[in-house]
């Protein structure tokens, strides 16, 4: 049954611009300077990344303030600047200054086009009220490509964006790229308030495409569409929608969102591979980080509801419409529940691995919850800490093929308001192996439940107030494990809806409950 999980994992141009001739350079700043403001970057901080290929890669370059005209000072809108010198093979640099938007700058089916800050480069959009949508809601600052008309290759890189003024909260880029998209070191400031369009969407819309966004910040979060002037969206905006039109593969590098009303990261339903890589995703409704897509990855991050909003369904992480989805060295925190930290739910297979999930606070709450649509799961070396009232560290409901845990360690002085078990099993063949199970935080608290059949438990450490092991499933085998009671309570409890159950070379303090377990075996236990 163990190569069940490995054979379903294992199923699953450099050459220069040449065309010189019709290069144009910065009038102002001129070519050492554009190297120098790609070195620094738009923080100061030293960086190579775009110094000499930046102008390589573009025949033209096009100085927004001294060769198009654009104000540097934020009185004048730059849209027609935008419109003018936009362009295939071409690259639009803003030297230092405020540049005011006042409605949307489209360009679709362009091949190498770019906008680049030099540095202490701002976008201030107008209010809600003054922004003008076109007629048609187009409440966006940037849209490069549509899923009809892609683009391809597209730079946007280091910019920030000013909405700290009321009823400024407006998409930031909405990008659709079939290759070569890169998003960097684009930063919002200020609450998006207005009830618009969340502040970034981005899709591959090739298969084989690919694309990165690096650094995209928004900590300030949205408001609630019913609090906002805009008041059209089904809750309010999405930090980053990478949304069903994505087809390749999109990694989001370091990302940070605040608290929005309609998911932080939501990758969910596309057919394209989301990488989530490093990064920190805060107090979003239904997910801070929610992803779907093919052999996706999330990896690195730091995930938290620290702050409830009181509407349910507050989740850390959820994972959807996958074939498979790995979850691999993040900190998951749920200190102020309203929700799972983790909730799986149609999946193929999903991993946690190298992980922590912490859950606190005053409510019951689930720290990792497999549903029944999750085709198969495995935990390895991760941590559960569990401080609230009641609830499973890992909830495994009923479903199709096994959930194996090995070498986790489960710890926290949980409840036993309800579910009182740090691990409850409600799946048939599922494995336990080496596990590290102390769960000692109130006089009902118990280590497992087991409700499913054919499920093993073989080594590892199980401690609880309680009775720890609690067997309701038929057929169950428990080889070379610890089992104690603190209250003095016996090891294993065995109720008489479970029959065949195998006890070998454990060490059980204080014995068995054996409340009518029907063919009860047992081969060289001590007590």
């Amino acid at each position: 049954m163990k190569n069940e999980i490995d054979t379903f994992e294992a199923a699953s141009s450099d050459a220069p611009n040449e065309e010189t001739t019709r290069r144009r350079f910065l009038k102002g700043v001129g070519v050492a300077g554009l190297c120098a403001a790609g070195a620094r970057g738009m923080t100061g901080r030293a960086s190579a990344e775009w110094s000499p290929p930046v102008l390589d890669n573009y025949g033209t370059i096009i100085d927004m303030v001294e060769d198009a005209g654009a104000d540097p000072d934020g009185n004048e809108p730059i849209g027609p600047q935008l419109r003018e010198y936009a362009d295939d093979d071409t690259l639009l640099v803003f030297p230092p200054g405020r540049y005011r938007m006042n409605r949307q700058f489209r360009f679709s089916g362009f091949e190498n086009f770019g906008i680049y800050g030099m540095w202490n480069v701002t976008i201030v959009p107008d209010n809600y009220y003054d922004f003008d949508d076109g007629g048609d809601w187009n409440y966006r600052l940037f849209r490069l490509g549509v899923s009809y008309a892609p683009g391809k290759d597209l730079l946007f890189k280091n910019i920030f964006v000013d909405q700290t003024a009321s009823d400024t909260g407006i998409r930031v880029l909405d990008a659709a790229v079939s290759d070569g998209l890169h998003v960097q070191n684009v930063n919002v400031q200020g609450r998006h308030d207005s009830g618009t369009w969340g502040p970034l969407r981005t899709v591959i819309t090739d298969p084989d495409g690919s694309g990165v966004v690096r650094g995209f910040r928004a900590p300030d979060g949205g408001d609630w569409t019913e609090d906002t002037p805009g008041d059209r969206l089904w809750r309010g905006p999405t930090g980053i929608i990478c949304n069903s039109y994505n087809k390749g593969t999109i990694t989001f590098k370091d990302c940070e969102l605040g608290g929005f009303p309609d998911n932080g990261l939501y990758a969910a339903n596309g057919s394209g591979k989301i990488i989530v890589d490093g990064g920190f995703y805060k107090n979003s409704q239904t997910a801070s980080v929610r992803v779907g897509g093919r052999n996706s990855i999330v990896k690195n991050a730091k995930i938290v509801v620290d702050e409830s909003s009181g509407r349910g369904n507050q989740h850390a992480i959820r994972v959807e419409n996958s074939n498979y989805v790995r979850v691999v060295n993040c900190d998951v925190e749920v200190s102020d529940p309203n929700g799972d930290a983790i909730k799986t739910m149609n999946v193929g297979l999903f991993r946690l691995e190298d992980s922590t999930v912490r859950t606190a606070g005053d409510e019951v709450v689930h720290g990792l919850r497999i549903q029944d649509k999750t085709e198969m799961a495995r935990i390895k070396r991760s941590t559960f800490v569990h401080e609230t009232p009641g609830g499973f560290s890992v909830f495994i409901e009923d479903g199709p093929n096994p959930v194996y845990v090995e070498d986790t360690a489960f710890t926290g002085a949980g409840g036993h308001e309800s579910a009182r078990a740090a691990i409850r099993c409600d799946r048939d063949d599922c494995q336990f192996r080496n596990l590290d199970v102390e769960q000692t935080g109130s006089w009902r608290r118990r280590a497992i439940e087991i409700h499913g059949n054919e499920c093993l438990l073989y080594e590892g450490r199980y401690v609880g107030r309680m009775t720890p092991l609690l067997n309701y499933g038929d057929d169950t085998w428990v080889e070379s494990v610890y089992a104690e009671s603190v209250d003095d309570d016996e090891a294993v409890r065995l109720y008489e809806n479970g029959s065949g159950v195998y006890l070998k070379k454990n060490t059980l303090v204080n014995g068995i409950d054996d409340r009518g377990c029907d063919g009860l075996r047992l081969y060289d236990n001590s007590y």
